[in-house]
This record gives structure tokens, sequence and C-alpha cells, in this order.
């Protein structure tokens, strides 16, 4: 393309970014290009609760509009921000690369508790303007006062200077490209999969013409298809709702492959019917892309309340609790073993802590044995907030379901550092049988585990099986019908039902109280 292309963006510093970072791009492929600004609705009503403007486009209708009527050659956007039905005459021709998609709460160092979920003081207050992360976190932190935040990034990390918020929300995509300086406060980054992004949260959108080939062309030379394909089902589960950006419903959605280098996807989803109601939470996987994405919003839409046995002692106001009550489901719990303190006659000397249950954190802390500079590890994010309640804080968090796995990553971190492994009498200790130099492992014995009587279990629809002693304690005395639907937290539960004669066991994405929550909703 000979002429000079033109460049629609907002004003904003982070649009601007975003526009300068695509101009770059091209100017690397030959292309020359000028920035036009566009002053979009958005832009102009700040002071407005997005839940109250009416219609969608917020950000991207002045921009669209000038695009249509040839007043630009291409338009870059937040792709999040792109309502999710297309303006007619316009399409998608390339997307960028993606930026961490993670949320990133920041708080004012005086607001900081770290024995509480994501480090907030209690009663604290949070700003954001989003439907989507308002719904979530109230239903995390009940305790919390949501305040309407707006305005662009810049100024929402003032507004928090100010004091006039304990913690805002912003996306972690934002700070990252504008490059700003956060260590003023304390920063938690959530993962995607426990706290869900907005669809396509992290991309740029480079909307054109429909049937403008050469500019088709142009765009096409820098766009990522990797990242294409799955913001291309985030954004359809979306669509599939026909809903707005006031629309409570995370979607995030990423490709993997399997031993055998086979493709397949797995999607996070948090779904509230409306702004004042507790999400459900999903995780789904396919080899097949296909129609996935219809099968996907179709399981959220038609959810049908179920009976929940989880063999753990459960209180009554949790957030597990909470969450399945809010939407209707039965849920009871009682643990089938209990456990007994061992003293630690001798602590080893050891680079590193790594405690692969949160009931080994307890046993250890409470006695109160002094760990100096000792790292410390966590087989998952469940365990690592244990942690915290300790006053620390893990190096190490463990972020998969197979425990071999998680023994593996750890040990290729620690090289040939020396480990102390608190645990159970009776630990499998698979962790440790990951490591090459086994004498590196050092097992301190902090408690053992006790069978208790399991005959007044009711039968539930979904039975939730947290540890493989509870399994064997379960067994002994009960067994699982044809119509339950069974769900294992981790490999070593599934394969220990597995031996009992269970066949199909779903497994829980992750060891936290979301991942147990995913598993229960899309069982």
């Amino acid at each position: 393309m000979a002429k000079k292309i033109i460049i629609g963006s907002r004003g904003s510093e982070l649009a601007l970014w975003q526009a300068h970072f695509i101009t770059k791009e091209l100017e690397k492929t030959g292309t020359k290009v000028e920035l036009k600004i566009i002053k979009t609705r958005g832009d102009k009503q700040q002071e407005e609760r997005f839940s109250e403007m009416p219609g969608q486009g917020f950000f991207t209708k002045e921009i669209e509009d000038a695009l249509l009527k040839k007043e630009i050659d291409l338009a870059v956007h937040s792709y999040k921000d792109l309502p999710t039905t297309t303006v007619e005459g316009l399409t998608v021709g390339a997307v960028s690369y993606r930026e961490d998609p993670s949320e990133l709460l920041l708080i004012n160092k005086d607001a900081v508790d770290e024995k509480r979920k994501f480090s907030l003081k209690k009663n604290a207050i949070l700003g954001t303007s989003a439907t989507r992360r308002k719904v979530q976190i109230m239903a995390m932190r009940p305790d919390l006062t949501v305040k309407e935040l707006r305005g662009n990034v810049p100024t929402r990390i003032k507004k928090l200077k100010d004091g006039l918020y304990d913690a805002i929300f912003v996306a972690s995509a934002g700070v990252e490209r504008l490059g700003l300086d956060i260590s003023g406060f304390h920063s938690e980054k959530i993962s995607p999969q426990e706290f869900v992004p907005a669809p396509a949260q992290g991309v740029l959108a480079l909307q054109i013409r429909e049937g403008d080939k050469n500019m088709q062309a142009v765009v096409g030379k820098i766009n990522h298809p990797e990242v294409e394909e799955v913001v291309k089902i985030e954004r359809k589960i979306f669509n599939l709702f026909r809903g707005g950006c006031n629309l409570p419903l995370g979607i995030y959605c990423e490709k993997h492959s399997d031993e055998s280098d086979k493709p397949f996807f797995k999607a996070w989803a948090a779904f509230a019917p409306e702004e004042k109601a507790i999400p459900r939470y999903y995780h789904f996987h396919t080899y097949m892309p296909e129609g996935w994405a219809e099968k996907v919003a179709e399981k959220i839409k038609s959810e049908k309340p179920a009976s929940v046995f989880i063999t753990r002692d459960i209180k009554e106001d949790d957030f597990f609790s909470r969450v399945l009550k809010a939407n209707k489901y039965k849920v009871s719990g009682r643990a089938f073993i209990e456990f007994k303190s061992i003293p630690i006659s001798h602590m080893p000397f050891g680079d590193w802590l790594f405690f692969s249950s949160k009931h080994a954190v307890k046993y250890f802390f409470e006695q109160k044995r002094d760990i100096g500079n000792m790292k410390i590890g966590a087989i998952g994010k469940s365990t690592a907030a244990a942690i915290r309640t300790y006053g620390k804080r893990a190096d190490f968090i463990g972020y998969s379901t197979d425990t071999r796995l998680t023994g593996k990553q750890f040990a290729s971190l620690v090289k040939s550092a020396n480990v102390v492994f608190p645990q159970a009498k009776d630990s499998m200790r698979t962790v440790q049988q990951q490591f090459v130099n086994k004498s590196q492992t050092r097992d301190v014995i902090v408690y053992e585990t006790i069978q208790k009587p399991v005959e007044d279990t009711p039968d539930a629809d979904i039975m939730l099986f947290t540890s493989p002693s509870n399994v064997e304690a379960f067994f002994e005395k009960k067994k699982i019908s044809s119509n339950q639907k069974v769900i294992a937290m981790g490999d070593a539960t599934s394969h220990t039902l597995k031996q009992f004669g269970v066949k199909s066991v779903y497994l829980v994405p992750s060891f936290d109280e979301v991942g147990l929550l995913q598993a229960i909703f899309s069982v």
C-alpha cells in the first residue's frame, strides 16, 4: 500500500501507547502511518457510572463511525472495550500479542493485611467501575465496600494515592504497557483462572472496513493467529449472552498441547445473572473447538442446582458454602479423618520449607519453630493462603493438580538446595520423589491422620473427595451409586478412587476454593 494510512485512537495515555505500538509494528513492514485522535463518549462522561450509561461501545463508537466514513483507515482498540456484536461494515482484521490478562489489585500500604484474602484489610473501600470485578470481589470479600471508579489508568492510580480509596482494580496489561511506577503501593496480581477477566483482556484489536483487501493485507503482516484463536472463543461465549459491557461475565481461554502434541483448549468463566448476585465459577476443556463456545454458553445458562457433599468440615458462611447456597445448591460436609499434632523432636537444616497441605502448615507453625531465612514452597494457592495467616509468604506456589509435575517444577527451581518437608506421618512423599538427589530432602513429621466414622454421610448428587485418606475411610463403610458424580482433589485422590472401582472421576482444576467450585458447577 503506497499511501499513508491513518490510525484512529482515543487520546488517553494507554490508548496512545497502543496506537504508537501498532504504528511501530506497521512501520517495520514498510507502511507509512499517521495518527488521528478521536474523543469517545466514555472519555467525555468521566463521572457517570458505566451501569447507568445506555447502549454499548462507550470507548469505541465514535472511532468506528470515523472508520465507516473513511476518515481513518484503521482503528486500534483495547479488544475488551470492543462490543462483541460487530458493527455492520467493519471487522477485526488482526490482533496483537496478549499482555498478561491478570487483574492487579493496588493497595495503599496502610490498608494492607497479609493475613486476609488478597492482603486487603477488613472493611476496606475498593474502587472499580466494572460489574464483573464487583461481583467476583464481593463474593470473595463481602466485608468490602465497592465505590465507583472512573478515569484512565494514571487517573485511577492518582485517586488511590490521594486516599479516596484503600485499593483499586486495574488490568495488569495497562500498568505493564505504560511502565507505571507502582512501588508506592502493595500490589496483588490475581491469576485469570481465579479472578476471571473480561474477554480478550490484554489484547489489541485492529479494526478495518469489511472488504478492504489492501488494509487486510497490511494488518495481516502483524497478526497473532494463536491469540486470535483463543480470544474469538472468549468473545463468542460472551456474545451468546447478548449482554453489554456491564454483563457480570468473565471469560478466559488458553490453548495447550498434550504429551502427544495434540492441541486442546481450556476455558474459565465466572458468571452472575445480575449485579447483586454471587457468581458461579466454571472450568471447561476440549480437543474440539468447533461449536464449543455454544456448548459452554449453554452449560452456564442452564445451571441446575444439586446437592453436594465434601469430605471436610465446612463453615456455614465460608466462601465455598456461600457461593453454593446463593446458587440454590444444598451443601454438606464432614471430614472422615482427624489430625493429631506430633511434636518436632529435631528440626533439620534446610534452605527451603515445602508444605504439601494446609494441615502441614498449621501443625508446623503452631510449634513456633524459628525458620530464619528459609524460603517457603507451597503445593497450591490454598496452602499458600494458609501460610499467609502465619505472617509468611510462599516463594514458590504450584499451580498444577498433578503433584508430580509440581514436584518436578519445584526440584528444578531449588537445584541443589536442601529442602525440609513438614508432613503427615503417613505422607505419600510424592514431591520428594521427584528429586534426583534424595539427600536434599529432609522430612519432619508434624501430624498424623486418624479415621472417623462415616455411617451417617448423606447421599448427595455430587461427592467431592479432598484426599486419598478420606477416600479410604469412606469406602470402608460406604460406596458410590451409579448416578452420583464424583470429583477428586488431585491425581493421588483420583487414583485412590479408581482403585475402589470409581470409573468416572472429575479432577478439580486447582487446589483453591475457586477450583473446587469450578469443578462442582462444571461437572
